[in-house]
């Protein structure tokens, strides 16, 4: 369902920064209205494009490899660059930044609402994922740079609530709109909201930035956001075209070669937007691993889950908004609880639990058959894997706070959040491989000894990678409609279930991780070898 729940290190974000230019207690309401706002939409629009998904293959005529570029596009910008939007912030204003970012925002989410094909609305995703990628720590830098520390808790709390409900309520507003009015009545919403973000910010939202900032890492973020494009490029179209297809050889070479060279030039630079000798932290390692596994898994598996509730199981999208609800509000519940666990045993062992009893929320996915109803099948598995993912978040943020000296943890964070990202990134385009081909192996089985028409077969063939979302001649009968249509539904659950399998894996191989690499009482790892990370 999700694509991007609140990360974890958001918070710590804003935690690690000085306040530069604290402002009046009515500037800081309208700072934090800005702010929050912005956020939002951008959690907002992360979110309820997956409820979407459906009414695009509908009406775009679009392919399972089309919709996912609908999401990669958006995810490829914000994740690649959301390192670079920060310092830019910093560097130039970060007010002026994050209005950059807000208007581009609105113009790309116009842009979305007006596409006329699947095509133009992938270019105007990337378009507003790059306005993501500057307002989103844009937002989070102007709250650390506004309040002094002992007001920026209570600041962060209020951030960090709306963001909740926002993310929680966004699909479930997004469903009804599609349902009532259209899809691209979930674009054309953002508008509004800019210019009221854009008005505030103009009227009581103060300039702030860092004299001191370094030069900006252009060459690594080139290098980063075409080494992703290129790698996410041929595992997507792969699915379609298969690895042997030249253009896909050649961008997973051209991956590769981009992606290794960044690596070689974060080591040499001396002010590199990726800082590798944070990774002689054990712990830090050890935390970024678990995250690119469990929210890969997360974000990975649940792509899927809107396709199956709305094409499968034939709920409404206002219905299927909501199926996730549960999710978002047991981690907004058992939060504090959840951190609390990291005082009382230390990282260690919520890292190891969490993770397990999210394993068994995936596992609990692969249950519902056809035709399932929500509240005995679906439910259970929702509270599960939310139990699962409050148990891991917050205990996970504190552990890469924890794992770097004090004035590395504002990068830390961010390194961890892109990281978060980045997973569902590239668990998308790897599990719409595993998806695709599991679907017609078990089409092909299940249609392997009907007598069908040609013109079926054919029109089948020809809509194989719509998956669900595949539609037949109207002249066959009804007997054979409903004979494709049981196949089509029973092929579409064989090979969800296989993906949540594999969520189920990756989230238990994240546990073992947390099992070997991270400390065991949660200490500073930093505090034992203080040369290594402070240079």
């Amino acid at each position: 369902m999700l694509t991007s729940i609140q990360e974890p290190c958001s918070e710590s974000v804003i935690r690690s920064r000085f306040a530069s230019a604290p402002c009046s207690k009515l500037a800081g309401r309208w700072v934090l209205v800005a702010t929050t706002l912005a956020s939002s939409m951008a959690f907002i629009d992360s979110t309820v494009v997956n409820v979407a998904l459906p009414a695009l293959q509908t009406n775009l005529n679009a392919s399972i490899v089309d919709v996912q570029w609908v999401i990669e596009a958006y995810s490829l910008l914000l994740s690649a660059l959301l390192l670079v939007g920060g310092s830019l912030g910093d560097h130039y204003g970060r007010r002026r930044v994050f209005l950059i970012g807000v208007a581009l925002f609105a113009v790309a989410s116009a842009w979305c609402g007006l596409a006329p094909d699947i095509h133009q609305l992938i270019v105007a995703r990337a378009a507003q994922g790059l306005g993501a990628a500057l307002l989103v720590p844009g937002s989070l830098a102007i709250i650390s740079s506004s309040f002094p520390e002992n007001e920026r808790g209570r600041a962060i709390g209020t951030w960090s609530g709306f963001s909740a409900i926002t993310t929680a309520i966004g699909p479930v507003i997004g469903g009804w709109l599609i349902e009532h009015f259209s899809w691209r009545a979930i674009f054309f919403i953002n508008v509004p909201i800019a210019l009221l973000i854009i008005f505030i910010s103009l009227w009581r939202v103060p300039e702030s930035s860092d004299k001191e900032s370094k030069g900006l890492d252009w060459l690594g973020a080139i290098l980063i956001t075409f080494g992703l494009g290129a790698l996410v490029y041929g595992l997507i179209e792969s699915s379609q075209l298969g690895f042997s297809d030249r253009s896909v050889l050649a961008a997973l070479a051209a991956a590769v070669t981009l992606l290794a060279l960044f690596l070689i030039i974060e080591a040499r630079i001396s002010n590199p937007m990726l800082p590798l000798v944070l990774f002689r932290s054990r712990t830090f390692t050890g935390a970024n691993l678990l995250t690119f596994l469990l929210y890969g898994a997360l974000g990975g598996s649940l792509f899927f889950l809107p396709l199956n509730l709305i094409q499968v199981q034939h709920y409404s999208a206002t219905a299927a908004g909501a199926a996730f609800l549960p999710f978002i509000l047991i981690i907004f519940l058992l939060s504090r609880w959840a951190g609390g666990l990291v005082e009382r045993y230390g990282s260690k062992i919520p890292l190891v639990i969490g993770p397990l009893i999210a394993a068994v929320g995936f596992g609990l996915f692969m249950l519902p058959g056809v035709n399932a109803g929500y509240w005995q099948t679906f439910f259970p598995a929702v509270v599960v894997l939310g139990i699962g993912m409050a148990i891991s978040v917050a205990p996970l943020t504190t552990t890469v706070m924890n794992s770097v000296v004090q004035n590395r943890v504002g990068v830390a964070s961010g390194i961890n959040n892109a990281v978060a990202r980045g997973a569902g990134l590239l668990a998308i385009a790897v599990l719409g491989i595993v998806m695709l081909q599991s679907f017609n192996h078990a089409m092909d089985r299940r249609l392997a000894g009907e007598n069908l028409p040609p013109g079926a077969w054919q029109s089948l063939q020809s809509q194989r990678t719509k998956l669900a979302a595949a539609s037949l001649p109207d002249e066959l009968d009804q007997m054979t409609k409903q004979l494709i249509g049981q196949a089509i539904a029973g092929s579409f659950v064989h090979a969800f279930r296989l993906i949540m399998a594999i969520g189920a894996m990756l989230a238990a191989v994240s546990a073992m991780v947390a099992w070997v690499l991270i400390g065991t009482a949660g200490q500073k790892e930093y505090s034992r070898r203080p040369k290594a990370f402070a240079d």
